[in-house]
């Protein structure tokens, strides 16, 4: 399986969790010179900006642990974008993670580990 697929699939899964926890999805795959945010959405009063890490186990770390600082400074600078160019300035951000757990190539989904991981970083992190 290529790893843009296996990817495709853990954004899908990210967005039905997502979906089913009360977020509006806005957007996917939003890219921009400085960096790409895997899906923007609304949680409540949140603009939320989420990165989906999956690894098919822990043996190397968690997912969340592979959302570094470089990698962090990069959705940063791409949220500020999107915040500009879409003229959003009275509603709180938020940068969440969507861990998931499970072989890609394993169609039965519901063995995947899935955690949404609420402000797992903010902008004063980097």
């Amino acid at each position: 399986m290529q790893k843009r697929d296996m990817g495709n699939k853990g954004e899908d899964a990210a967005v039905r969790s997502l979906k089913r926890m009360g977020y509006k999805i806005k957007e996917r795959n939003y890219s921009v010179p400085l960096g790409e945010i895997d899906i923007i959405a609304t949680d409540g009063e949140y603009t939320c900006f989420v990165e989906v890490k999956m690894r098919k186990n822990t043996l190397y770390g968690a997912p969340v642990e592979f959302v570094d600082k470089r990698k962090r400074q990069r959705i940063i600078k791409a949220a500020m974008i999107y915040m500009k160019t879409h003229g959003i300035s009275d509603m709180p951000l938020r940068f969440d993670v969507v861990s998931i757990i499970g072989d890609a190539e394993y169609e039965k989904q519901k063995s995947w580990e899935i955690e949404v991981i609420k402000n797992a970083f903010s902008v004063s992190d980097i």
